[in-house]
């Protein structure tokens, strides 16, 4: 064995989970290095800033309901590629891609148990699969969210997170705005909360359809929520948009949304909401 083996051999590896680049996250809003385990432990908002990064469907159902009480709905079997869709890729490969980073089926997940004690059915779209687009797969989804919400005589509470409607899939992405408003209808028909908590960023062709028909809209600080782009709007009307446009305090201050909740106090917040608006369960 040479000399440069055995020094090697010497030499204790160091696992790849504790290198710097894990332990360390940069925050996009403000540019520090934030240590990974507390920027984990303050629900993923940045403790020198304040912002909030973007989180996972389960690390999310984990932040909402109570300890051990919720179950995740199996998601409903679509299309996968109805269109035969391919521009630099393949649809079928791009879906496959999303799936392996994400190890989720699609980006809009259900989970079903108790915030604070009270029962309700919650939907996550999770912006690392395919920018959150809408396609068969959300549209299906919301609707088993909301059927289940209808059996369980619970609220449907829905996280929105998305780019908008998944172009792969043509008109039948936007065929899911219209079959998402008559479940919400169906909702209000049974008495039950819509509950929408916007996250960053919701936009297209989800903000023109379920993401605004809450009975109560919430927003996280600082997310981004519109229809079209703000480069879009300003060529289009030929004016400088104001300063913090399409952003969640504006929209509050201009009465789109109801109020702006930190992610420290959303689950405090939506169980208030569930105990007003949910009707009392059966003894």
């Amino acid at each position: 064995m040479s000399w440069l083996n055995r020094v090697r051999q010497s030499i204790p590896l160091i696992a790849k989970r504790e290198t710097a680049d894990v332990l360390w996250q940069k925050c996009p809003g403000c540019g520090q290095m934030v240590f990974l385990k507390e920027y984990e432990e303050n629900l993923s908002v940045c403790p020198k800033c304040g912002h909030h990064g973007r989180i996972g469907a389960k690390v999310r159902f984990r932040q909402i309901f109570d300890d051990g009480s919720w179950q995740l709905m199996h998601a409903p079997q679509v299309a996968l590629d109805p269109l035969k869709f391919r521009d630099s890729k393949r649809y079928t490969d791009r879906i496959k891609a999303a799936r392996a980073q994400t190890g989720e089926p699609d980006a809009l997940l259900n989970a079903e148990g108790r915030i604070k004690g009270q029962k309700a059915v919650v939907g996550v779209q999770d912006f690392a699969f395919m920018g959150g687009s809408m396609g068969l797969g959300v549209g299906a989804a919301f609707v088993t969210g909301v059927r289940a919400a209808l059996r369980a005589q619970a609220p449907y509470i829905i996280f929105t997170a998305a780019g908008g409607a998944r172009m792969q899939e043509g008109i039948l992405s936007l065929m899911q705005m219209p079959k998402t408003t008559v479940a919400i209808a169906e909702l209000r028909d049974a008495g039950l909360p819509y509950i929408v908590v916007l996250t960053d960023p919701t936009t297209g062709g989800v903000t023109a359809s379920y993401a605004m028909l809450g009975d109560i809209q919430i927003a996280e600080p600082g997310a981004l929520i519109g229809f079209a782009g703000q480069r879009v709007i300003e060529n289009t009307i030929r004016e400088k948009l104001p300063e913090g446009f399409q952003r969640a305090e504006y929209l509050l201050a201009h009465g789109m949304i109801d109020m702006v909740t930190p992610r420290h106090e959303l689950r405090d917040t939506l169980a208030s909401l569930i105990g007003y608006l949910a009707p009392a369960e059966a003894a």
